[in-house]
């Protein structure tokens, strides 16, 4: 599909709908993927509008479950957006029934889409109807790379599907085309991102004694294995983490997961190798309160990233990783490419085998509060949501 011609208004703040899943999964890292970059547009002064408009009911954890009622979903948005010192414009729709929309009428989100000068369908997890297409200007910003391209190759036609539906695509697979990169790009021009921070709303937090090297997320997931080429690319973290179960017994140093493990053999392993485990869930779910104090409160990070990525080496790069930095948290994080792009050796490590991962821990603790005012610097001139959002307006045609 070839770029519309957008006509440049000088000093017309821009008209920007973002399309995202905060409300249906009202947790701390897919809200703040979305805050952070609706804070870098508003930071450039264009107008920002956060949507969700599709039949996928949300996640309401007070009923702990999938639910219809999206009283929970739409408190949250609201209550976020305030909480991030952004305008009041959203909208929550369900797709599917007369009546069940939110924050703004019906009638205002449709003339809205045809009005925008850009739609951004952050993650991708929004399947475009006609409504949508009635944007001029239509841009998928894909933050979990690999899967989608190894689908497209072996011919998934609902891929296809959604990356057709959209003008361009931008990705978060910063090594795509490099000669390391394995993942196959399909004929498609990909522009290139990655996820921004507000730095006014993560402040860096120097402790010299705090204990824990942490991480936040998922140890075991099922059901997006990928076949390609004859071979399985897994999306579980488990299988990573499965091979660096010992570092805890090769280094002074405690680690501690935020992280679902079920009660069990997984459980029982890492526990017996010295991971303190934690539930992540309350943390979560408080965004703006424990979660980014978790962060706050941590030594720094150790994690590991998906087969798919590792593998065939995308450069992706976690947004919980940035978090870390943000707040001054040296990173040590499993090495997908990003090592060809980030600067790495001090404040940021990336590895592959055991024994990098045991000297990056080392090198920490020897020089900490060097280490923690890399890590933000880091940050500062990687990661700044306004610098990355004019990057992205300005790829994209429209700045």
């Amino acid at each position: 599909m070839s770029v519309p011609t957008i006509p440049k208004i000088p000093g017309r703040p821009l008209r920007i709908v973002v399309l995202g899943m905060m409300g249906r999964c009202p947790f701390g890292g897919q809200s703040w993927l979305y805050l952070n970059w609706m804070r870098g547009l508003h930071r450039l002064g264009h107008h920002v509008w956060y949507v969700e408009d599709d039949s996928v009911w949300p996640y309401d954890p007070v009923q702990n479950s999938v639910t219809d009622d999206c009283a929970y979903a739409t408190r949250h948005i609201a209550r976020s957006l305030e909480k991030a010192q952004l305008p009041e414009r959203w909208a929550f729709r369900l797709a599917d029934r007369k009546g069940a929309c939110w924050g703004m009428t019906e009638a205002a989100l449709d003339e809205l889409y045809r009005e925008c000068d850009v739609l951004l369908n952050i993650v991708g997890a929004t399947d475009l109807g006609e409504r949508h297409l009635a944007a001029k200007y239509r841009v998928y910003l894909e933050t979990d790379p690999v899967t989608a391209e190894l689908r497209l190759a072996m011919g998934d036609a609902h891929t296809k599907a959604a990356f057709d539906n959209h003008h361009v695509v931008v990705t978060y697979g910063e090594n795509y085309g490099s000669p390391d990169c394995g993942v196959p790009l399909n004929g498609i021009k990909y522009l290139k991102t990655r996820q921004p921070i507000d730095l006014d709303l993560w402040p860096m937090a120097y402790d010299a004694k705090a204990p824990y090297f942490t991480t936040i997320g998922n140890y075991k997931q099922n059901g997006n294995d990928v076949e390609y080429n004859g071979q399985s690319y897994r999306w579980s973290k488990h299988h990573e983490w499965e091979k660096f179960w010992d570092l805890p017994g090769k280094v002074k140093q405690e680690f501690e997961l935020a992280m679902n493990v079920d009660a069990g053999e997984d459980h029982k392993n890492l526990e017996s190798r010295g991971w303190r485990l934690t539930s992540p869930l309350q943390m979560s779910l408080d965004i703006f309160g424990a979660y980014p104090a978790y962060f706050r409160g941590s030594r720094a990070e150790f994690t590991v990233a998906k087969d798919q990525n590792v593998r065939l080496r995308s450069g992706w790069f976690s947004e919980r990783d940035v978090c870390y930095l943000a707040c001054g948290k040296p990173v040590i994080a499993q090495d997908t490419g990003f090592s060809n792009i980030l600067p790495t050796g001090k404040g940021l490590f990336g590895f592959t085998k055991m024994e990098q991962a045991v000297e990056a821990v080392n090198a920490i603790n020897a020089d900490y509060e060097g280490q923690c005012k890399a890590a933000r610097e880091i940050a500062r001139e990687w990661f700044d949501c306004k610098m990355l959002a004019e990057k992205l307006l300005k790829d994209i045609g429209l700045a």
